[in-house]
């Protein structure tokens, strides 16, 4: 399929500006003469049903979670309720506008202030911000609060380095850093859990503390949690709780309870919202007493049956978003909370640990699993020794002629071929059936018939790129003839 440039012809409009209400030379006047240009731009010349059928080709080339399923390991791509989209796209939410004074979005900030209100109670923590618009947005957020905090005590200078298990998300070790931190990374046991004799081995006056994914990406509860975050904390550090995984414990667990002093949730993931591509999300962060004086500000405060923002906060790492963080992905965070209510959150986390542990107990009569354990809400497979010559990627893109999203690749990295597989709590069992069907069929496939897999995808509307090349040398523009 091409690009709208080779469609249409010189000419051809797709539909019709009204006259200008003052001469041109005039409306020019206001630009300066180094800003206007000396051409008119490089646009198609189409018409307007040639706009819209190029688009919805391109849109029916694409696959979401209204089309299919998504078994995207540690990114939670669960069907998207549409009650909430309707919700959001309300004209008294999605009209609003970001400056408008207190008194006129009363009815906003109140929306804010009570999902705050919910989201504390469910991470079991007393303070929290917003403003962070997506997870590894809060994990920087939440690693200036670490820094502002030892500042604040003194301990800056000494208290350098963050702790990170081998099993944690891949962004956690880019915030530390961008914080100013060095990380050292912590092996897994062959529980796929910390290693306490490392951990151990690795505290000291140095340490700032450490940042864990809960339950991790192998999909395995640290057992041991009490105890890390009690080391941690006796050592004079903090401990960070990556909530990208959230899913799991949804209203059964609380990670103040375990010790988190900062804790980020994934709207977008855990709550709802469609997510993908660069988002829309949202990463809101709760955190333990001690760091609630060096939240962001603005702080959402209730004064009576008023909302107000609060900028008294002297301590305050500053704003880190423009306004009061994404705001229409907050509306349905708290319609889908509204909607399903405490026990509607627990059977949440029940069917997303049910479907995980179903399709584990099946898949892993066909493929290696490295950790064979109870999992949560994900599990890890290995795609090595299934074929000769065949790889992870080989699996990957043969699902897709088979109807399925590939599940996470080559993630975490302590698997060997890793197949991160999360099924989420809104599929029935039929569709996991058929996916179970489709890989136990590929693994066929690699012993009897390896070339289908090496060459697949046969079905997509492009066959297999040469990604390595596609991000070193991207072409992001037509170029001009």
């Amino acid at each position: 399929m091409g690009t709208i440039y080779e469609l249409g012809a010189p000419g051809r409009r797709g539909t019709s500006l009204p006259p200008l209400g003052r001469p041109e030379e005039e409306i020019l006047s206001f630009i300066p003469e180094g800003l206007r240009r000396k051409a008119p731009p490089w646009l198609p010349e189409v018409s307007q049903p040639e706009l819209v059928r190029h688009y919805t080709r391109l849109s029916r080339m694409n696959y979401g979670v209204d089309t299919g399923f998504y078994p995207l390991g540690s990114c939670t791509m669960k069907y998207n309720p549409k009650l909430h989209e309707e919700l959001a796209r309300l004209p008294g939410f999605s009209g609003l506008h970001p400056l408008l004074p207190e008194e006129d979005v009363q009815g906003a900030l109140g929306v804010l202030w009570e999902l705050s209100q919910y989201l504390k109670g469910i991470a079991g923590m007393p303070g929290i911000t917003l403003q962070p618009a997506a997870g590894a947005h809060g994990e920087l957020t939440g690693m200036l609060l670490f820094k502002r905090y030892f500042e604040d005590r003194g301990e800056l200078e000494k208290r350098r380095k963050i702790l990170l298990p081998d099993s944690a998300h891949g962004t956690n070790p880019a915030s530390a850093t961008m914080a100013g931190f060095k990380v050292v990374s912590i092996p897994s046991d062959d529980r796929g859990m910390v290693d306490l004799s490392a951990l151990k081995a690795a505290l000291g006056e140095d340490v700032a503390g450490i940042m864990l994914t809960v339950p991790n990406t192998l999909g395995i509860f640290e057992e041991d949690i009490l105890e890390i975050t009690q080391l941690v904390h006796e050592a004079g550090g903090l401990c960070y709780f990556d909530g990208a995984n959230l899913n799991a414990y949804l209203g059964r667990a609380r990670p103040g309870d375990m010790g988190a002093d900062v804790f980020h949730f994934n709207l977008h993931k855990t709550f709802s919202t469609p997510h993908g591509g660069g988002g829309p999300g949202a990463g809101p962060l709760a955190v333990s007493e001690p760091l609630v004086p060096y939240l962001p500000v603005p702080q959402i405060v209730r004064k009576g049956d008023r909302y107000a923002l609060d900028w008294d906060r002297p301590k305050s790492i500053g704003r880190v978003h423009p306004y009061l963080g994404n705001f229409l992905v907050i509306v349905k965070a708290l319609a889908y909370i509204l909607l399903l209510g405490d026990e509607g959150l627990r059977e949440v986390s029940a069917g997303a640990v049910l479907a995980a542990n179903y399709l584990k107990e099946r898949l892993k009569k066909t493929y290696k699993l490295p950790y064979d354990r109870l999992c949560k809400h994900e599990f890890v497979l290995s795609g090595a020794g299934l074929g000769e010559g065949i790889r992870t990627l080989d699996i990957a893109k043969r699902l897709i002629d088979y109807g399925f999203h590939p599940p996470t690749i080559y993630f975490p990295l302590i698997v060997k071929e890793a197949l991160m597989i999360e099924p989420t709590e809104t599929e029935p069992k039929e569709v996991l059936d058929a996916f179970c069907q489709a890989m136990e069929k590929i693994a066929r496939e690699a012993k009897e018939s390896p070339e289908l897999l090496r060459e697949a995808p046969h079905n997509a509307p492009v066959r297999r790129l040469d990604e390595a090349r596609a991000v070193r040398q991207p072409i992001l523009r037509e170029p001009r003839t």
